[in-house]
């Protein structure tokens, strides 16, 4: 069928259905179909975990017991053994040695679309929803998750912040549903009996630090500033009493919420009430509750996704680059490394 438009005569576009393509409304550039390409199967899994960690090109990488370069093949057996094998000694190297894949009955191709699923969702997505969709029980979707976010998405070496800092302390309460004989909480008032005190620094347009705290008194909050947070630093916090002996190590302001004002030139922390929000939000709209056990962990797991993010600014005229493909990429690079022995 054919349309005119002036004097032209113009086909109209057909869709091949056996090969989508990306609409260029989309602002993803590492969907569901670029994934099953990358990663159709279990073999192609497995050797992604083998290029990335010992062969480049596939065939050569250096043998450990001849501790030189050799040419390795994997061969088929019986066993199914996930394994190359050096053409000239015969060792047996396995790409999933001491990573999280290490011993697991969990299928290879399972366990990279669970790093999918989780990085590409923007607040989190609950252990019961990868069982769901990864189709496993939940007793291995929730083990799955907890090593990803334990040993992948923990930032124990971050570098300290500096430049502007916004510092800010909150608080994780129980339900309300069993405790309604307690008298209600003033907003702001401090925590009560059964509450999570969480502390956070974040640097403006940078990166963010949460930490899990006994209290919010001035020598625990004191203590993780000076460890996390560079001398020559500015630091803007609110008016909590704990803020008062902050001035003596940083350049320090002070915005006075009581009398409801938030932003007072460049004095504010907007930026850490906005995380704030997002972590509140997303705890209380996927998982719904947390234990103070796990709390930090999940903690860890928002603070990545936030220092990892993909920004890119808008322009007027101009169509933003699509993103999300660079967390993903990264979660898998580390799950390929060796798991850092315990202490």
């Amino acid at each position: 069928m054919w349309y005119t438009t002036g004097m032209a005569q113009v086909a109209p576009t057909r869709t091949d259905r056996k090969n989508p393509t990306r609409g260029t409304a989309s602002e993803s550039r590492f969907s569901l179909m670029e994934f099953m390409r990358e990663f159709p199967d279990d073999d192609a899994c497995l050797e992604h975990l083998w290029r990335t960690r010992y062969a480049v090109d596939g065939q050569h990488a250096e043998c450990p017991r001849c501790k030189v370069t050799r040419t390795f093949r994997r061969y088929v057996n019986a066993e199914r053994r996930q394994s190359w094998t050096c053409t000239t000694c015969g060792l047996h190297v396995h790409p999933t040695a001491g990573t999280i894949f290490h011993k697991s009955s969990t299928s290879l191709q399972l366990w990279f679309y669970a790093l999918f699923l989780i990085t590409s969702t923007r607040c989190g997505i609950s252990a019961k929803q990868l069982e769901r969709e990864l189709g496993v029980t939940y007793k291995t979707a929730w083990r799955m998750f907890n090593v990803i976010r334990n040993s992948l998405m923990a930032e124990t070496d971050i570098a300290p912040l500096s430049g502007t800092v916004e510092a800010d302390e909150t608080y994780f309460n129980r339900s309300r549903r069993n405790r309604l004989e307690e008298e209600y909480r003033r907003h702001g008032a401090g925590p009560t009996v059964g509450e999570r005190t969480v502390f956070g620094m974040v640097e403006r347009q940078g990166r963010v630090i949460v930490r899990h705290v006994p209290d919010a008194t001035a020598k625990t909050l004191s203590g993780e500033l000076d460890l996390h947070v560079l001398p020559a630093s500015m630091v803007y916090t609110d008016m909590h009493p704990s803020y008062q002996r902050t001035g003596r190590h940083f350049n320090h302001g002070r915005v006075n919420h009581t009398a409801k004002v938030w932003v007072d030139g460049d004095v504010h922390t907007q930026t850490i009430e906005g995380f704030w929000s997002t972590v509140k939000g997303g705890i209380r709209g996927v998982y719904h509750s947390v234990s103070a056990k796990w709390l930090q962990s999940y903690l860890d797991e928002y603070a990545w996704r936030y220092n990892h993010r993909e920004f890119t600014p808008r322009r007027p005229g101009v169509r933003r680059e699509p993103t999300g493909e660079a967390k993903f990429r990264l979660l898998v690079a580390r799950a390929c490394l060796p798991l850092a022995p315990k202490p």
